[in-house]
């Protein structure tokens, strides 16, 4: 993190009297936790601020935060010009559901570690190259000299923990962040109790959807990709209470051979959600990119207008320029 975009942000802080924080819809636990901290952080300038997310709040591990957020947008200050709008764990109004439409027009600033063409220098930090955005928001705390709470420093690890998978997809680039894990367990953080807080409360549903989601798995390319969905009757009959996609890709990503793995999900009848993770090389954020998404190299998802009959071939082809 710059200087300058330290200044930028210090500018934007002082620009406005009070601030709406909203992260993406389908909320995750680096969104939920980067929320919360940047509330905690301006509260060091005395400046109010105002939680939304458009939800839904289906995750286990976050459903005891919704009560912090809000669908309905509030007037924070006399002046609506004095009003900024952060926006963490994405870069566009769309990406935030249904409250974006309350939010346009309000000056932004952008956090966020996913790639994005939209942001302008001047009101955003964004680093591809972090692992979470709880990451950049605790740069923040420290660059500034704002000491962390034990409660914010359980919160940052949180959502450091569930946008590494706990660490797993760290490599041996990353010793700065290990460093800034020690320095929220210093600060109060217990990693046992965050482990089981992520990784523990699954609905027994959640089990019997991923045994039909491994069932349903398909091999291509030599066993290089795999490819599972779910139906719209699968998510009323199975995913009401949440779903664990995050077992769902360690289990397929740990067979032999596997080099990526692509989860599909009819929404409605006229489009789908899919989500993509890969192992070391393959780049699955480019793939995503070509269909309107985005995310990381190796976690990356998109939401289009299609069914998943017509879809899945479309998947598979962009794939086939990747193992050819």
């Amino acid at each position: 993190m710059t200087e300058k975009q330290l200044t930028n942000l210090k500018t934007f802080i002082d620009n406005h009297d009070a601030f709406i924080i909203a992260g993406h819809k389908e909320p995750d636990g680096d969104c939920i936790s980067s929320s919360l901290a940047l509330a905690d952080l301006l509260k060091h300038y005395n400046k109010p601020t105002w939680l939304m997310n458009s939800g839904p709040f289906k995750r286990p591990e976050i459903k005891d935060f919704k009560k912090h957020f809000s669908t309905e947008f509030k007037q924070l200050t006399s002046n609506k010009s004095k009003t900024g709008l952060f926006i963490v764990d994405c870069s566009e109004i769309k990406r935030l559901g249904t409250i974006g439409q309350e939010l346009v027009g309000l000056n932004t600033f952008i956090i966020d570690h996913h790639r994005t063409a939209d942001a302008k220098p001047k009101t955003s930090i964004i680093n591809p190259k972090a692992p979470a955005t709880a990451y950049l928001i605790q740069q923040i705390f420290e660059l500034n000299s704002v000491a962390i709470s034990k409660k914010t420093a359980q919160t940052l690890f949180f959502g450091l923990c569930t946008d590494t998978g706990y660490f797993r997809y760290l490599d041996s680039t990353s010793a700065d962040i290990f460093r800034a894990a020690a320095r929220l367990i210093d600060a109060g953080a217990d990693p046992r109790k965050t482990y089981d807080f992520i990784t523990s409360g699954k609905p027994f549903n959640t089990r019997k959807l991923l045994g039909i989601m491994l069932d349903r798995a398909k091999q291509y390319f030599d066993g290089k990709l795999i490819i599972t969905y779910e139906t719209m009757e699968d998510t009323r009959k199975y995913a009401q209470e949440g779903r664990d996609s995050d077992a769902l890709y360690s289990a397929l990503l740990a067979i032999v051979g596997v080099e990526a793995v692509v989860f599909m999900r009819q929404e409605t009848k006229e489009s789908c959600t899919v989500g993509l993770r890969s192992r070391d090389t393959v780049d699955v954020s480019a793939i995503a990119t070509s269909f309107g998404g985005g995310g990381h190299k190796n976690a990356a998802g998109l939401s289009t207008q299609d069914k998943l009959k017509t879809l899945k071939p479309k998947i598979i082809e962009k794939f086939s320029k990747v193992f050819s």
